[in-house]
């Protein structure tokens, strides 16, 4: 009889251990399913397309630079022309992150400066994917050049104001021809005819002007988003310097390009469409060089 007893406690202790463990199998199977949760939330934020930036120095061809920067040609020392193609890099202390060049050559008519910047955007925050957090940064730099979304209804079709009240003169104008003429043209007729310097010089002021498809705007066709600002400095008694940036974001790197090129002979003004193309070629060779 002490023997049966004996047996039949065993067989409950048993019964408890299996218990025990049938219990920690379920406990097990929650903290799966929270870790599964947790990647699944870290998974939410894309890393961005570009884990790498391409070495700015030699980024630019040879070719490229001689239409930038005329004045390589002009270099006869091979020493010093093969030290201008090579430009200097810009002093950073993540290369993996942002990396950049600058030129600069001197020529008989102008200097001109080149400088090429790769910013690699890296998101720290979870929620926030490199791609969106490169663009609100693209868009932060748009918004501080005050680039207009979009240019003018027909800016380049519509007359001038001027030209528009000429072709439809009123009734009195068209009885009296010499009415036609505005206030402002007839200064202007009367200060040449006088010889009066400060006429001439706002007369040759008006085609000067920068058309409205060269203006600062958004640029469509290049990148996921870009912007082309155009600038001119100095006036009168001083060279004036014109300054073309292009920026552009594909996925989470943002290069920005500034061309800026300062002639040598006073009152002379650098050809804004001129340099505009040399700049969107330049940017429309990077954005491939990325993308290959």
């Amino acid at each position: 009889m002490q023997r049966k007893a004996y047996v039949t406690g065993t067989a409950a202790l048993l019964a408890a251990l299996l218990a025990g463990c049938t219990s920690g199998s379920s406990g097990g199977d929650d903290t799966s399913d929270k870790n599964a949760d947790t990647g699944t939330a870290s998974a939410a934020a894309q890393p961005g397309k570009y884990r790498t930036l391409p070495e700015p120095c030699g980024a630019v061809s040879h070719d490229t630079l001689d239409s930038l920067l005329p004045g390589i040609a002009q270099i006869t020392d091979t020493d010093q022309r093969d030290k201008a193609y090579q430009g200097d890099a810009t002093l950073t202390y993540d290369t993996d992150r942002k990396v950049g060049c600058r030129w600069k050559v001197e020529s008989t008519d102008a200097t001109d400066r080149l400088s090429v910047d790769f910013e690699r955007v890296v998101s720290y925050d979870n929620s926030v994917s490199d791609d969106n957090e490169a663009q609100t940064i693209y868009t932060q730099l748009e918004t501080a050049a005050d680039i207009p979304e979009s240019a003018p209804p027909s800016a380049t079709e519509s007359p001038s104001p001027s030209g528009s009240s000429s072709a439809s003169p009123s009734p009195s104008a068209s009885s009296s021809p010499s009415s036609t003429a505005s206030p402002s043209a007839s200064a202007s007729t009367s200060s040449a005819a006088s010889g009066d310097p400060a006429g001439s010089a706002s007369a040759s002021a008006s085609p000067s002007a920068t058309p409205a498809d060269l203006q600062p705007r958004v640029l469509t066709d290049l990148g996921d988003e870009a912007y082309l600002d155009d600038q001119l400095n100095g006036s009168g008694s001083t060279a004036e310097q014109r300054t073309v940036t292009v920026v552009f974001r594909t996925s989470n790197v943002v290069v920005t390009i500034e061309y800026e090129e300062q002639p040598m002979a006073t009152g002379t003004v650098p050809d804004s469409k001129e340099m505009q193309d040399r700049a969107q070629n330049l940017a429309a060779q990077l954005a491939e060089a990325l993308n290959g």
